[in-house]
C-alpha cells in the first residue's frame, strides 16, 4: 500500500496542473491500494470549499462519493469516512456572528471516529463535547 498527500489528489481532482495531474492519474491506476488519510480528505475540503474553487456541499459530498467507489482508494476507516460525508451532507446550517455555517468534514471525521473508537474498545460513546455551534448540528455531539 502506498499513501498519497493532499497535493496529489488536488492535481488529480482539479486537473490545473497537466503534467502532474497525469503522473497522479497514473500513480492511482498502477497501485492497487492508495491510502487516502482522513486528514488529507479534510485538506481536500477546506481547499476545495476555500475562496479559489468555492465548492458547493454537493461538490464536496461527490468527491467523497467518489473515492469511495474507486477501487484502489483506501482509507483508515471506510465506514468513518462514508458516516461522516453522509452526516455532513444532511447537517443543517447555523447562523453565528460570521454568517451561515454548515459542519465541515473534519468536523464530522472527528465524531464519527470517536464514535467507531468507542465501539472498538467495547465502550459506550457519550459524545463529541465543541464549542462550534456549526459542527453540534451532527449527531454525537454535545455543547460544552
Amino acid at each position: 500500500m502506498i499513501a498519497v498527500d493532499t497535493n496529489v489528489v488536488l492535481r488529480r481532482l482539479l486537473n490545473d496542473d497537466a503534467v502532474q495531474a497525469e503522473k497522479a492519474r497514473r500513480l492511482f491506476e498502477a497501485e492497487s491500494e492508495v491510502l487516502v488519510t482522513d486528514i488529507v480528505l479534510a485538506e481536500v475540503t477546506w481547499t476545495l470549499k476555500g475562496k479559489r474553487y468555492n465548492a458547493s456541499r454537493e461538490d464536496l459530498a461527490a468527491v467523497i462519493i467518489g473515492f469511495l467507489q474507486e477501487r484502489t482508494s483506501v482509507f483508515e476507516s471506510r465506514q468513518t469516512v462514508w458516516s461522516a460525508g453522509k452526516e455532513c451532507a444532511d447537517a443543517k446550517a447555523v447562523t453565528p456572528a460570521g454568517g451561515i455555517r454548515h459542519a465541515e468534514l473534519a468536523d464530522a471525521l472527528i465524531v464519527n471516529k470517536a464514535k467507531i473508537t468507542a465501539e472498538r474498545r467495547r465502550g459506550r460513546y457519550r459524545g463529541t463535547y465543541t464549542f462550534d455551534q456549526a459542527a453540534r448540528a451532527l449527531p454525537g455531539t454535545e455543547p460544552l
